[in-house]
């Protein structure tokens, strides 16, 4: 593995500064400051626990909502990525830490203790361990399993990009009811957006997953607003059904801070219902295209639409 040497930061310097005529965030975009009571017990749970969430590291726009129904993100294997993407606002660097073995534990028990029916894991990517993270993963959810067993489990992984192929089995053999990894962006925005990732990398983890188990529902999102156009989104959901993933999330990008990639523009709703229709006429089983959209939005609802969908495909062809 390369030895990672930048120091951890906030907000790294990007390689995309933006220009001075930032586009003004339209009425659609706009949500309400967290205040609700149910929110304040969500996030004492999370501090309780020693657990960090990507609600809060990410800045979602929608922490407020999901907070307020008990409803968190939980971000395991600690808060520095070794990535830069120019989106993303968690602190990038050399993780100062080693993985906590009792992470695993934490994070189900704060699954019990919030009563969730339907819960999404994700991470830092962590290139500086050997299997990029994978057996954490693996361990988390079965901890899951054991104290919370009727909980649905979504997971949001890394792209393992620097491992053994064979790590992907770790994770899929534990068996979450949704892999999930996003695509990000369009591939030729990848240089920019996304450096320290590869398109067709992704797009074939995502096919992996279903080829060592097709039971398993698979999901993958894009933002934009980042430089796309409409028939690079058009192809990255063809790439995707090509894959033969489940659901598609596409949402507005949204820039952190200054020295991020800035936003080119706002995409209307009119946009986002269209590329919702396009989705569904391309065979998804599940599509989520909103302004605030984000992978783990709505997740639980989603699922049971999801798995609804895929039981109402397989009795009208059984084959």
């Amino acid at each position: 593995m390369r030895d990672l040497k930048i120091p951890a930061q906030r907000h790294p310097e990007k390689a995309h500064r933006p220009d001075n005529d930032q586009p003004r965030k339209p009425d659609w975009i706009r949500v309400k400051a967290p205040t609700s009571e149910g929110y304040k017990q969500t996030r004492d749970i999370m501090r309780a626990h020693k657990l960090v969430t990507v609600c809060e590291e990410a800045g979602c726009p929608n922490v407020g909502e999901c907070w307020s129904q008990g409803h968190a993100t939980m971000m395991i294997m600690g808060e520095v990525c070794t990535r830069a993407c120019t989106f993303c606002n968690i602190a990038t660097g050399k993780p100062p830490e080693a993985l906590d073995v009792f992470e695993p534990g934490r994070v189900a028990d704060a699954v019990k203790k919030l009563g969730l029916n339907h819960v999404v894991i994700t991470s830092v990517d962590r290139d500086d361990i050997e299997d990029g993270g994978a057996e954490h993963f693996a361990q988390t959810i079965r901890a899951i399993r054991r104290q919370a067993p009727e909980t649905t489990i979504e997971i949001l992984t890394p792209d393992f990009l620097r491992c053994d192929p064979s790590v992907l089995e770790v994770v899929v053999a534990a068996k979450p009811d949704v892999f999930n990894h996003n695509l990000e962006t369009v591939p030729g925005l990848y240089p920019e957006v996304r450096p320290g990732a590869r398109y067709f990398h992704s797009l074939r983890l995502l096919q992996r997953v279903k080829e060592l188990d097709p039971s398993l529902f698979t999901k993958s999102g894009i933002m934009v607003g980042l430089g796309e156009d409409k028939q690079s989104v058009l192809q990255v959901m063809d790439d995707m059904r090509a894959a033969d993933v489940d659901f598609v999330t596409i949402g507005q990008y949204l820039q952190p801070t200054p020295k991020h990639h800035r936003v080119d523009r706002f995409v209307t709703p009119e946009e986002f219902a269209a590329y919702e229709k396009a989705a569904w006429g391309k065979g998804f089983l599940m599509v989520s295209a909103t302004p605030l959209t984000r992978s783990s939005y709505h997740a639980g609802e989603d699922f049971e639409r999801l798995r609804n969908a895929r039981n109402a495909a397989l009795e009208a062809n059984p084959a």
